[in-house]
């Protein structure tokens, strides 16, 4: 009886055991973990990081058991200043692209969001520039005025302008990067025209009304947090001679008669706001158009006239089309994040992330 009593005992610690055995043939091994090699110390000593799967979503988690990929994805861009076309990867690229269009100091989740909508728009161009090569472009994917600060520049021109800066910038777009490197918004299978601008008049205009193009992610949002900017709302005052000056620019033909009150008539605006079309000197001029001519900020604007005086009040700060980068940054501000706030200026577009 005894010896049944110790045989029962043993198999039962079996049965028990067996379980715990098996389950360490599972147990994960510290590579299948996502790499950590795209930190701030990689991206300062040249290293690149491992490439993303082809069009994996981003809310899933990159599998490392395949052999890490080397960036092989670069833009060339044709300096204007210099005439020379520079070879940028992609990653690079990201840098210099997001702090030509935002503050450094800027929401962290603004900035990702301005990077990938950035990152988005630009190897769109790639794409259709590849397919069919504009010559004045010298081979370049497109241009750009690194000396102004326009669309790229390079690590050393953010040393010079940011000095004792650069550090503190340079580790926070890091990481920036890290976390949006290689993913992009696209509308079906094709990268999405992700347009932005400074700041709306509260609400985003669609590229139907702006541009005349229709596209179903660039549609009429509110973007509530623009009124709140520094430089939400301008003023450009010009005299009789000045405005006549300038609308010649927009309306060769319009003609002026003595009464400057009347030089303006017929206004149709956008649902959003903006001027659409605005008869100046007894002619249809678009909204962008007068806008250029002017010199205002925005096509969302009210024009008075009072003892030969015009004054413009313009709400806004661009085109208006797509991603507000001041509405981002407020959204962001509450609690929002670079996913969610994509999501919210391009509606309909998928987040992706695509071999780099």
């Amino acid at each position: 009886m005894k010896g049944k009593t110790l045989l029962g005992l043993l198999l039962f610690l079996i049965m028990f055991l067996i379980p715990f055995l098996s389950m360490g043939a599972k147990i994960p091994d510290k590579t299948d973990k996502p790499s950590s090699r795209s930190s701030s110390s990689a991206v300062q000593s040249g290293q690149q990081p491992q490439a993303k799967p082809q069009s994996q979503p981003v809310s899933q988690t990159p599998q490392s058991s395949a052999p890490a990929a080397q960036n092989t994805a670069q833009f060339k861009i044709l300096d204007t200043k210099s005439n020379q076309v520079l070879t940028v990867n992609d990653r690079d690229f990201l840098y210099g692209a997001i702090v030509t269009e935002m503050s450094p100091e800027s929401q962290p989740e603004a900035l990702k969001a301005q990077g990938v909508a950035a990152y988005t728009y630009y190897s769109r161009l790639r794409t259709q520039e590849r397919a069919s090569p504009t010559a004045s472009l010298k081979g370049a994917d497109f241009s750009a005025d690194t000396q102004g600060w326009q669309i790229y520049v390079t690590k050393t021109q953010m040393q010079e302008r940011w000095g004792t800066k650069f550090d503190e910038y340079y580790n926070k777009l890091t990481q920036v990067v890290n976390a949006v490197y290689g993913q992009v918004l696209k509308s079906g299978n094709d990268l999405a025209d992700a347009t932005y601008y400074a700041i709306s008049s509260g609400r985003t205009e669609t590229s139907e009304d702006i541009w005349g193009g229709k596209r179903s992610y660039l549609i009429s949002v509110a973007s509530p947090g623009d009124v709140f900017a520094g430089g939400y709302q301008t003023t450009v005052t010009l005299s009789a001679d000045q405005f006549k000056a300038a609308a010649l620019k927009a309306a060769p033909k319009a003609s002026f008669g003595t009464d400057a009150a009347k030089w303006v008539g017929a206004v149709s605006r956008t649902t959003a706001g903006s001027v659409k079309t605005i008869e100046i000197g007894g002619v249809s001029v678009t909204g962008n158009d007068a806008r250029n001519a002017f010199g205002l900020r925005s096509a969302n604007f009210t024009l008075t006239c009072k003892d030969n005086v015009f004054t413009f009040v313009v709400k806004g700060y661009g085109h208006g089309v797509g991603m507000s980068q001041v509405g981002a940054d407020y959204m962001a501000s509450q609690g929002s994040t670079y996913k969610q706030i994509l999501a919210w200026y391009y509606p309909t577009t998928s987040l992706t992330a695509i071999a780099t």
